[in-house]
């Protein structure tokens, strides 16, 4: 496993600033895009804000957006490139979801038959009425909007 710190600095933010070594994919003013040095497959790439965020919740919806179309467009490029028949988008927010850097980043994992990556869970069906009441404690605990505003 690699440190999430490198002298004392996010390894992400090390990355997005150039202090640090990095396999540039693609960049913009909220995001960046660069391969994974431990890929799960080939093309793995880690999509970052460019402001250290930590979390989901740390991020402005600007820069939410970014991530999110800077993925969009990494897994176009893994399947223009030869790289991919199809794409997993991941995203580990917190320690109990399996994140290990603390700036937030979204997988974009291009697939192809046979490449040995699985995701595996315990998926079964659930009766309505507790899905609605999960639904219902769910919409009680959202948040309201946030306006895009930079930080």
């Amino acid at each position: 496993m690699l440190p999430a710190e490198v002298d004392g600095e996010c390894v992400f933010c090390a990355i997005v600033a150039g202090r640090a070594e990095q396999s540039l994919v693609a960049t913009d003013d909220l995001a960046a895009a660069f391969l994974d040095v431990q890929p799960a497959v080939t093309g793995h790439t880690l999509v970052v804000p460019r402001r250290h965020a930590a979390s989901l919740a740390d991020l402005t919806p600007e820069e939410g957006a970014a991530v999110w179309e800077l993925g969009r467009r990494v897994a176009a490029a893994a399947r223009a490139a030869g790289l991919a028949e199809a794409v997993n988008l991941f995203l580990a927010d917190g320690a109990a979801a399996g994140q290990e850097v603390w700036h937030g980043h979204l997988h974009v994992l291009p697939r192809t038959p046979g490449d040995g990556l699985r995701l595996d869970g315990r998926f079964r069906l659930v009766e309505r009425g507790a899905l609605d009441a999960v639904a219902t404690r769910m919409r009680a605990s959202l948040p309201s909007r946030r306006r895009c505003t930079r930080r």
